[in-house]
């Protein structure tokens, strides 16, 4: 094993009749002006630790594998230990993209698995109903994305900033994660491809040929991208503890 890579002796802890979640969270954070999204506190808890407590408190989860940033291993074991993240198998460090870092995350699943889910490390608010949708969804398809419809006028737009169309948004859907795939589908799928031109799991295959489905998921279960979501996931997180 990689010095700097973890695997954690808590395996009498997982669920064996869950799916395994991969929490990707090695991101440069590169629009939080200079702050490392992951570690910063969403009401007096890092936004790592609210994400991971999520999948740690739900009945369908088996086990957690941790995607994180190698300079950020060692902190992030701390607060796992701190916060006690007992379905917490693996902590892995990330690749160059998104995507291989998923990849990462996928060599540390077990043999029998069939299932997994793949989630953002900066989605804190994620609800037990939208991972349990998703898991659901699996039963039937290879692969299944959370989403919500578009609210907002989009517009296609050219060079100078001249308006080329309106896109009609019936049938438009924001993408969130948890997304679910099929395990030995999604590594058909992969094989090569360069992954690293896919922002998200279901793209690849879809791009195979897969179908992909999607189920409803929520407003509030956003992405920390921007200093301005800390303070909209804040407001939502008051209404969760009135």
């Amino acid at each position: 094993m990689h010095k700097t890579e973890l695997k954690l002796d808590y395996s009498v802890c997982e669920n064996k009749n869950g799916i395994p979640v991969i929490v990707v969270a090695a991101g440069a954070s590169t629009r939080m002006q200079g702050t490392n999204k992951q570690l910063t506190e969403l009401g007096g808890i890092p936004v790592i630790i609210r994400t991971l407590l999520k999948f740690e408190n739900c009945k369908a989860i088996s086990n957690i594998i941790l995607v994180v940033k190698s300079e950020d291993l060692f902190t992030v074991q701390m607060l796992c230990e701190k916060y006690m993240i007992t379905k917490l198998t693996d902590i892995v460090c990330g690749g160059n993209s998104r995507q291989e870092s998923v990849l990462k995350g996928f060599s540390r699943l077990g043999d029998g698995a069939e299932k997994v889910l793949i989630h953002d490390g900066a989605r804190p608010l994620v609800s037990d109903v939208i991972i349990e949708a998703v898991i659901d969804a699996l039963d039937k398809c290879s692969a299944v994305t959370c989403g919500v419809k578009v609210k907002d006028t989009i517009k296609q737009v050219g060079n100078g900033g001249k308006v080329l169309k309106t896109v009609n948004r019936e049938n438009l859907v924001c993408v969130q994660t948890p997304q679910g795939v099929r395990i030995a589908d999604y590594l058909k799928a992969v094989e090569n491809t360069d992954v690293s031109a896919f922002t998200d799991d279901t793209s690849i295959m879809e791009a195979a040929g897969y179908d992909v489905f999607v189920v409803e998921g929520s407003y509030k279960n956003i992405k920390i991208t921007t200093p301005d979501d800390l303070i909209i996931a804040t407001g939502f997180l008051s209404e969760e503890t009135e």
